[in-house]
């Protein structure tokens, strides 16, 4: 039996189960023999492998965004009306078969677009190029889910089995679980608030379906049975998502506002290019970046260019690293401009936490 078969056959019974205490424990061994298996299926054990099509596209930029959806949506119109580029538009499915890449600079910030090709049910389980696009999906900083208005969340809920199936989180934080293996002494659980999904005998059947027998398990927060698969997988990425509603030229003003409340969407009109400084503005907001301005010795700060860094790297030392790697052997002191420092300017060190649109002049032994 192959690992579709196998997947096919434990999605089945875990439809089938009733979801109650009793069937509690059977249904969490079930989703970590599910997980076991989609690990399987996105690294499969044989080397071989045929060529292909080109797929996968060099990281350029300070980000990358992933666009997502099914065949005919608008992603490659929203694209080339984005950034210029030309990817291949027509009126009937699937007419994008290999990733087009296109970049636009927003806010002094080099974003990559990859507009993937479209996804089809079953993309986890290697139909279509699935398998493929998910992998690219898995490199992004952001994903734009693209839906069409008319064709409602049915799609949306489809786009997130999928992605999900493949390890990707999305708009979710990682489970505040520790999880470390050890040689001897078997299960030892310790919870630091109360639990209502899980107890030592649960933690204890998950663990030994991955063949783990001793362990130190400390839950942080009440976490179900797939957090704690997730936190064993440790091959999760967490990643912000946008909801894309596009077509909303063929809608009601009524509908519209009621598209609005939804939580992580933005409606849009590809085609007419309608509401795209909206879409722009939750995209900095989501992509978290930090524009720092270098200023050179004796002169005005360079505003055109600035250097990016990722929000939670974001040190004065990330800031040498990413402009040059030796600088910091040579490093002295930064004087910084701007919302972090009290003073301005104030002599800080390597360690010191920059803010957005921060300017650093940085001094060198001599």
């Amino acid at each position: 039996m192959g690992v579709l078969e196998k997947i096919a056959e434990i999605e089945s019974e875990m439809a089938r189960t009733q979801r109650n205490k009793a069937t509690a424990h059977h249904l969490g061994l079930l989703k970590a023999r599910l997980a076991k298996l989609r690990r399987e299926l996105l690294t499969p054990k044989s080397g071989g492998g045929g060529g292909g099509e080109g797929f996968d596209v060099a990281k350029t930029g300070d980000a990358r965004i992933g666009f997502v959806g099914f065949p005919s949506v608008g992603k490659s119109t929203l694209l080339t009306n984005l950034a210029g580029v030309y990817s291949e538009v027509a009126a009937y499915e699937f007419t994008t078969l290999t990733t087009v890449p296109g970049v636009i600079r927003y806010k002094g910030a080099k974003v990559q677009l990859l507009d993937l090709p479209g996804i089809i049910e079953g993309a986890k389980d290697g139909k279509g190029r699935g398998r493929q696009v998910i992998a690219v999906a898995r490199t992004c900083s952001l994903i734009f889910i693209v839906l069409d208005v008319l064709k409602p969340l049915h799609h949306k809920r489809l786009i997130e089995h999928e992605l999900e199936g493949f390890g990707i989180r999305l708009n979710k934080q990682p489970p505040n679980i520790g999880f470390r293996k050890k040689e001897k002494g078997g299960i030892n659980l310790t919870s630091t608030v109360t639990q209502t999904h899980l107890d030592v005998d649960m933690v204890k059947a998950i663990l030994s379906e991955y063949k783990i027998h001793n362990a130190d398990v400390t839950l942080r927060m009440d976490a179900t049975d797939e957090d704690l698969i997730d936190a064993i997988e440790g091959n999760r990425v967490y990643m912000p998502c946008i909801y894309v509603l596009n077509k909303i030229d063929q809608i009601s003003i009524e509908e519209l506002d009621i598209i609005y409340k939804v939580p992580h969407c933005v409606p849009i009109s590809a085609h007419h290019k309608w509401n795209f400084d909206d879409l722009l503005e939750k995209m900095w907001t989501y992509l978290l970046l930090v524009r720092i301005y270098t200023k050179p010795k004796g002169q005005l700060p360079d505003y055109e260019s600035p250097v990016v860094l990722h929000s939670g790297k974001q040190t004065v030392e990330d800031l040498c690293n990413q402009l040059h790697k030796s600088i910091m052997k040579d490093f002295k002191h930064a004087l910084v401009w701007g919302s972090s420092v009290k003073h301005n300017p104030q002599k800080v060190g390597k360690d010191h936490y920059l803010h957005d649109e921060d300017v650093v002049q940085i001094i060198k032994k001599i």
